[in-house]
């Protein structure tokens, strides 16, 4: 598999050296790792990091998604999912109906993602209350709440800190931010796409304010439109040289572009190989940040289980209902069962386990039950 003359003849001997002896590859290499035409040479040295840090084991949660609203006050121009207020496609959940998510059922959740729009109304403390409130219904449940875009945008309406946000969010049970809002870190891209948002510069401010508090993080990457893969793995260096400063990132999730609905007009999905390549690289390149998630929302079921011989060691969760991606023409199904991701994981070669949000393996406890 790493015979030196087939990574000498691909032009990555170099790099294959490095990544055997664990050396930190650079923005140079990583480029050089998506020029590569062979996915399955660039895979297989990802999967040797993988088996390095995790072996076997494949990673899963039991846990339920809910998108409180898509009503932003951002323009995104990749984005299906945000809609102006008053807009007939727009949806705002009453906190009866956000609280009938988390307990639906009776069934014990490991873990709780909520995450919405930048609205333009809701005050802060909606979100503290509603978070005090989940907390009732699943006191067990680990609470994964608020992007860092989402957490500026409150301090901006409340006019107080990003510092104090994160504080209140703490103390009402917000235990980890979920990664998302990073799209692509490039100031080139963020200017044509999504010039309204929070800047690259923010988004990593706020999360290492978030890492200084105590509250962890994931962190995601959107792929697959205008963006170069060097700004990708420029993306990644920045999150690694974060990570060398706070330690505070649980798990990288890059998430392929869904173009359906967006207003950036008709264009090509990404394939398959590109997909797989850009897992690889992120395992390569994120040397510090433990795990990488093959998002199956994004990615199908089937990709997504292959994904885990490239790099990838996070196979998501159950989810039970997801908008963001959907309505962005993700074509995989709304949710999954325990049994059915553990079969997908062991068929695929790969024992599952199952996590809290923070990979500590769960067994025999409240969340095993329902």
């Amino acid at each position: 598999m790493f015979e030196p003359r087939y990574y000498r003849n691909l032009g990555l001997e170099e790099i294959a050296r490095k990544v055997s002896e664990g050396e930190r590859l650079t923005i140079d290499d990583g480029e050089k790792l998506f020029a590569c035409p062979e996915v399955t040479a660039v895979g297989a040295l990802a999967h040797l990091a993988r088996t390095r840090l995790h072996g076997k084991s494949a990673y899963y949660v039991v846990n339920r998604h809910i998108n409180y609203s898509n009503i932003c006050v951002n323009g995104c121009r990749f984005c299906a999912f945000s809609r102006k207020k008053g807009d007939p496609l727009s949806f705002e959940l009453s906190e009866e109906q956000i609280l009938e998510k988390a307990g639906a059922g009776g069934r014990a959740l490991t873990e709780i993602h909520v995450v919405g729009g930048c609205h333009p109304d809701l005050p802060l403390s909606f979100f503290e209350n509603i978070i005090g409130r989940i907390r009732e219904v699943q006191p067990h449940a680990f609470i994964k709440a608020f992007t860092a875009v989402e957490v500026a945008h409150f301090a901006k309406k409340e006019g107080v800190s990003v510092g104090e946000v994160l504080a209140r969010l703490k103390s009402a049970g917000v235990r980890m931010l979920p990664g998302g809002g990073a799209e692509v870190f490039s100031d080139r891209v963020r200017k044509l796409l999504c010039p309204e948002k929070l800047d690259a510069a923010g988004w990593l401010d706020v999360v290492r304010q978030a890492h200084e508090t105590g509250i962890r993080s994931n962190a995601t990457m959107l792929y697959g439109h205008i963006e170069t893969p060097r700004e990708r793995v420029e993306h990644m260096a920045a999150l690694r040289e974060l990570q060398d400063g706070t330690g505070g990132f649980v798990c990288f999730i890059p998430l392929a572009f869904q173009p359906s609905n967006t207003p950036l007009g008709p264009m090509a999905p990404t394939t398959g190989v590109d997909d797989l390549k850009t897992i690889a690289v992120s395992r390569l390149m994120l040397d510090n940040i433990a795990h990488i998630k093959a998002y199956w929302v994004m990615l199908t079921v089937k990709l997504a289980q292959t994904a885990l011989y490239f790099g990838a060691d996070d196979f998501d969760g159950t989810v039970v209902e997801e908008k963001i991606g959907h309505m962005a023409g993700a074509r995989s199904q709304q949710g999954m069962t325990r049994g059915e991701i553990e079969r997908i994981i062991r068929e695929g070669g790969f024992e599952p386990v199952e996590r809290d949000s923070l990979f500590r393996p769960v067994s025999g406890n409240a969340a095993r039950q329902g």
